[in-house]
């Protein structure tokens, strides 16, 4: 193909993966900024909803207002401002319909192995439908990963010693059975992250009992279910315009939030204890229970329902042990400390398996991409692959707060392409010896067990990745689509140049630790 051709005519113009949250805001944002791109999303299951589908357990719900969590483009209008699961499904169904989504999404289609060739200028997409087994296959021009984060068919769950020997259930929060009985028994929660603070008062009020143990204590926050400012503001103000002025109060307020507790680490600490011991009993041991050793933020934080984990500790009908699994028994748990636990049930809520996007073979030009030697380009697109974004969202704020503003700026930049009559679009570093660090500056354990295996990112824009929607919305939104790191071209061409960026120079490898040991 000589320089000058176009690439062979796609299937699709653009083609999402997943219909989870992700996938749906950008068709919404696609149909509204580019009305003639054509479209189709290839969802894996059997319905819309990603996470929110695939988690039966009891409680289930969001640990972020659904102000910000929601689209900013459909107005949140239950008075709850932490929302179940269920509340969450039918507000994404409503979204579907309300935008005639539902006609663009192929369920059952899980895709196996997606190719950019650069003969053709295009994407060869791989998928099978998981009813028939069937394979198809489908051309695009753009891929938009809305695939999640993390494993969908197996949670983690680390090797514990002496589990064949418990003679009661051991249940992953990821694989919920429907028919669970857990009226009247003692049950065991592994775990002190979001699902494990939810389930424990969930199942307080059925089981005889529910402790949650715990290795490493987790900085647990109460938050109410309704926002009383909101719901004020929502009576006085039309929906459109009270939504918006909620949505930037809470934006505000969790931007100052994360920024005290990085200032005043200290200060954060005590007044998250100080919370704690209000809601719990006198003389409770708030600090072996509730005083992780690390800083506020340098994890997530947990948030609890009005107060719902420390009314159910209060009660007696849960408790907390801070200790090591020794073994497990046929009876429950015997700790380090020499404390047995008994238990009818074990449930491990601790944690996913992260997958980088939706775990599918990515090939450019029959190459694979290697992850750890990309860099993530304005947190949508990475380094020396042509066409393709993908979502993430904040750690330290609603996750999906940034997927609006990353579906615009992707829709800005193929208005770029279609004005000027380009056919590719592919970051390029300015230097393959760049210093580089982590993709996500975060101790999550699920985080750290895949860090190696991720993007990194750059030392500043447009190759680090913000943690601040409003450093985003001013670059995302307002920013230039164009800069010298973003290079569009007319034709198909070859080769890429990607694999020269790729290459780890001695003198890549010397600037790059001493950047790291820096940060």
């Amino acid at each position: 193909m000589s320089a000058h051709s176009k690439g062979s005519n796609p299937d699709t113009d653009v083609l999402i993966i997943g219909a989870g949250i992700s996938g749906i805001g950008l068709a919404y944002y696609l149909q509204r900024d580019q009305p003639n791109k054509r479209f189709t999303i290839l969802e894996s299951r059997g319905d819309i909803g990603g996470t929110w589908d695939l988690f039966r357990y009891p409680g289930i719900r969001s640990d972020s207002d659904l102000y910000t969590f929601g689209y900013e483009f459909k107005p949140w209008k239950s008075p709850k401002a932490i929302a179940d699961a269920g509340s969450i499904m039918d507000y994404l169904r409503e979204a579907v319909d309300e935008n005639q989504i539902q006609k663009k999404i192929r369920f059952n289609s899980r895709v196996v192995n997606a190719n950019w060739s650069s003969e053709d200028a295009h994407w060869r997409v791989e998928f099978t439908d998981t009813a028939t087994g069937k394979t198809e296959v489908m051309t695009a021009r753009w891929l938009f990963s809305a695939a999640g984060y993390y494993r969908y068919d197996e949670g983690f769950t680390p090797n514990f010693n002496g589990r064949e020997n418990f003679k009661g259930q051991i249940i992953h929060p990821q694989t919920w059975p429907e028919d669970l009985d857990y009226q009247g028994k003692k049950v065991v929660v592994i775990g002190s992250g979001a699902t494990a603070v939810t389930l424990v008062p969930a199942m307080a009020d059925k089981a005889e009992h529910v402790t949650m143990l715990q290795r490493t204590p987790t900085y647990v926050v109460s938050l109410p279910t309704e926002d009383p400012i909101a719901n004020v503001i929502k009576k006085i103000f039309p929906e459109k315009l009270a939504y918006k002025m909620v949505r930037s109060k809470n934006i505000n307020l969790s931007r100052w939030w994360w920024g005290f507790c990085q200032r005043f680490p200290n200060a954060a600490r005590k007044l998250i204890r100080l919370g704690n011991k209000k809601l719990l009993p006198k003389d409770y041991p708030v600090d072996t229970h509730f005083n992780p050793p690390y800083n506020p933020w340098d994890q997530r934080l947990c948030a609890v329902t009005d107060g719902d984990l420390f009314e159910s500790i209060s009660k007696g009908d849960a408790s907390i042990v801070t200790d090591h699994i020794d073994t497990f028994t046929e009876k429950g748990i015997k700790l380090k400390s020499g404390q047995q636990l008994d238990a009818d049930i074990v449930i491990t809520a601790t944690g996913l398996n992260v997958q980088l996007f939706g775990g599918i073979d990515y090939t450019v030009d029959g190459e694979p991409i290697d992850y750890p030697k990309s860099v993530a380009y304005k947190s949508l697109m990475l380094s020396g692959v042509p066409n393709f974004a993908y979502a993430i969202g904040y750690t330290n704020s609603s996750w999906t707060l940034k997927i609006g503003l990353i579906c615009e700026h992707l829709c800005r930049i193929m208005e770029h392409m279609t004005e000027q009559d380009k056919l590719i679009c592919q970051p390029e570093l300015p230097d393959p010896n760049m210093p580089t660090r982590p993709l996500l500056d975060f101790g999550a354990g699920y985080v750290q067990r895949a860090i190696d295996n991720l993007p990194r990112r750059g030392m500043s824009a447009p190759w680090d990745v913000a943690m601040d929607y409003k450093v985003d919305a001013k670059n995302l939104r307002f920013g230039s689509v164009t800069d010298d790191c973003l290079k569009f071209y007319a034709s198909a061409k070859a080769p890429l140049k990607s694999a020269e960026a790729k290459k780890d120079s001695p003198s890549k490898q010397k600037t790059q630790a001493k950047a790291e040991a820096e940060v």
